[in-house]
């Protein structure tokens, strides 16, 4: 554990020389940025753990998303084309919101069956731990970063807001992230998780590895989202988790569910202006964005 901790204070203090283009839009994109250093870390975690930054052209201080891909944790990448289940394309939404003035950081994290839970939540909080650590030298706001995700990023963005001892140990106060944006996470235990324990993919489990596990009322802000024609009981879960959420006393949980939407559209729609999952992000970002 001591090894570990030493080999996340590394990678925490150092930023690691890499790429940045200025594309036609005039967004700045630094690309394969490592999060994570040391000895210990395995060839699949030197591999996978690398992330992109999307920086707005212009302004300082300026808030970030943390935006997970999806994939059902077992593909996807952050460019969005190794996506089997949809036509999600990662990159074009984080360049679009940072059209937008918002930075978007995009990172890759390992899957399953290489790896099992939690080290994608893990990879998660380490993703999240570096933008927090070094937004602030590209004109960021590290006051004000969010975490976000669809699908199986959705997930990761609910277990890091809703367990927090995977932000805690990675170095991050759970009260020092501006907010969470799940879009379309399982609530439950995520059916790769029980694939990777031999259960029924359809099995209901609700255990350390769900974040209904966790419902309670001192959470950050939250934004749920989800689309009216998801993918089977997706919908359904969300409202569950909002629900209990408020159930329990939770006042800063809003959700909403997206019409006219799919599972894969209610994200590949996000780059176009006036998409409502799209108004909904930038309006949250807005209204809990602000200096602390």
């Amino acid at each position: 554990m001591i090894f570990r901790h030493l080999a996340l204070v590394l990678a925490l203090s150092i930023t690691a020389l890499h790429a940045e283009t200025v594309a036609p839009d005039s967004v700045r994109v630094l690309t394969d940025v490592p999060y994570k250093q040391g000895d210990a870390l395995s060839d699949y975690e030197k591999e996978r753990c690398k992330l992109d930054v999307y920086l707005p052209k212009a302004g300082k201080d300026f808030a970030t998303l943390v935006w997970f891909h999806g994939g059902g944790l077992t593909n996807g990448d952050k460019n969005g084309q190794q996506i089997k289940s949809d036509s999600v394309k990662t990159a074009q939404i984080a360049r679009s919101l940072a059209t937008a003035g918002i930075a978007v950081v995009s990172p890759n994290y390992r899957l399953s069956p290489k790896a099992r839970f939690p080290a994608y939540i893990q990879d998660a909080a380490a993703a999240v731990a570096w933008t927090q650590a070094h937004i602030t030298e590209h004109g960021g706001d590290a006051t004000k970063v969010f975490v976000g995700g669809h699908s199986a990023g959705g997930y990761l963005t609910l277990m890091l807001g809703m367990d927090a001892h995977y932000l805690a140990d990675a170095g991050v106060k759970l009260a020092g992230i501006a907010g969470f944006i799940p879009v379309s996470g399982q609530t439950m235990t995520h059916y790769t998780i029980r694939a990777e324990r031999g259960e029924p993919k359809n099995a209901i489990t609700a255990d350390e590895a769900a974040p209904v596990h966790f419902v309670r009322a001192d959470t950050p802000p939250f934004l749920v989202l989800y689309a009216d024609r998801d993918m089977a009981a997706r919908a359904e879960e969300n409202a569950f988790f909002a629900a209990l959420m408020r159930g329990v006393g939770n006042k800063r949980v809003t959700s909403r569910m997206i019409k006219d939407r799919t599972h894969g559209s209610i994200a590949s729609e996000i780059e176009k202006d006036g998409d409502p999952a799209r108004v909904a992000i930038l309006e949250f970002i807005q209204a809990n964005g602000v200096k602390r």
